[in-house]
């Protein structure tokens, strides 16, 4: 009987991230990361027999695009949404023998160049969008507002979120607002409002840059120079079409619960043995709302939950080390990639800062995306 395949990470690589990259296309930059992803993972265009990339908004060809430009002759090209769904679903394929190297990439320059507007990827051509403004801040406004209301929350506590991760970033020199801080919770509620609850210190910014990873089976690991990280499990879950049903707390609020639920199964861990958690920070209040669903602590409990140092960098929870959406940056979908590749630097001891001293297994989660990355090969 053959012996299971185990999916590892063994290239991770983002481009300089700046909030205009002159001269450059979400094609250049996402053709950046690529190449540094495969040359993080000691390997060439020619190992790679599939790949899932995104380069700005072109969801439609962009795999086939990229595939046939790195000179592939046939490729397996997946589908999932980058970040840690691509990552989950690149580690399925792989453990199948259904093929052995993938690359995963996104990237964004030169499509968001009205900066009075909201970014192009906030505002999709959905029903409601357009005729009543529910673009993607007063649409994560609602659940956060709802829940604030049902749990008499004190702002403060929400903004403290944005503080930690804001002041993560200005300690990291990749970072786009690398200096800008430090900041208090009484900060970021003196920032304007956006969409009630948030502030505009609460949301994600916008920038351009591109984010690569590289994927393959721990035995061919074994024979390439970098260190690997496993792929230990992962879940993941929707629940409707954004934009188009009403985001209530009852609908949104518990996302991502089974998925990581699945992901611990699988993985065999317990919620204490996670070290490092890199999720996708779009609003301040989304950190709080993964900590409840992800079963860490209680619904409502999370707003205190997450103060008094718990989620910084010396604290049991540390979050999004990098400065994530609010600081480093965000560059339309490749972001959640960046989330992924946070956890590989932390995980190998290469995180541009904010390192912590000694982490052994990583959460990566988006939305309803969640997936449990590993320092050793073997699943614990």
């Amino acid at each position: 009987m053959k012996s299971r395949r185990q999916a590892v990470i063994v290239g991770a690589f983002n481009t300089r991230q700046a909030r205009k990259l002159d001269g450059e296309t979400s094609d250049t930059v996402t053709a950046a990361a690529i190449r540094g992803a495969l040359s993080d993972a000691g390997l060439t265009a020619k190992d790679v027999t599939g790949v899932n990339i995104l380069p700005g908004l072109d969801y439609q060809n962009g795999s086939r695009k990229f595939g046939y430009a790195m000179g592939i002759p046939y490729f397996w090209a997946g589908r999932a949404m980058p970040g840690a769904a691509s990552v989950l679903e690149a580690a399925t394929a792989i453990e199948a023998g259904v093929t052995d190297v993938v690359v995963l990439a996104a990237g964004e320059a030169g499509i968001h160049q009205d900066s009075a507007s909201t970014a192009p990827w906030t505002r999709p051509s959905n029903e409601f969008i357009e005729c009543w403004g529910l673009m993607t801040p007063a649409e994560f406004a609602l659940s956060a507002k709802e829940y604030m209301h049902r749990f008499s929350v004190d702002p403060a506590k929400v903004a403290h979120v944005a503080a930690v991760i804001r002041n993560n970033g200005s300690r990291n020199p990749e970072a786009v607002y690398y200096g800008r801080g430090p900041f208090t919770a009484a900060d970021i509620l003196a920032s304007r409002m956006v969409a009630d609850p948030y502030h505009l210190l609460e949301c994600a910014t916008t920038a351009e840059g591109g984010s690569a990873l590289v994927l393959t089976t721990a035995e061919r690991a074994q024979d390439l120079p970098g260190v690997a990280v496993s792929v230990l499990g992962g879940g993941s879950e929707s629940w409707g079409p954004s934009y188009t049903h009403p985001p209530t707390y009852d609908r949104v609020g518990m996302l991502g619960r089974d998925a990581a639920d699945r992901a611990f199964a699988h993985a065999g861990l317990a919620r204490e043995d996670v070290d490092v958690f890199e999720l996708y920070d779009n609003f301040s209040w989304e950190i709080i709302r993964y900590f409840e669903a992800f079963g860490y602590c209680g619904v409502g409990e999370g707003p205190d939950f997450v103060a008094e140092g718990a989620i910084e960098v010396s604290g049991r929870y540390p979050v999004v080390t990098d400065g994530g959406t609010m600081s480093h940056s965000h560059t339309g979908e490749s972001q959640r990639i960046q989330r992924v590749v946070q956890a590989v630097r932390q995980l190998r001891g290469t995180s541009a800062a904010n390192q912590l001293p000694d982490p052994e297994i990583a959460l990566v989660a988006a939305l309803g995306d969640v997936v449990l990355l590993g320092r050793t090969f073997a699943r614990i």
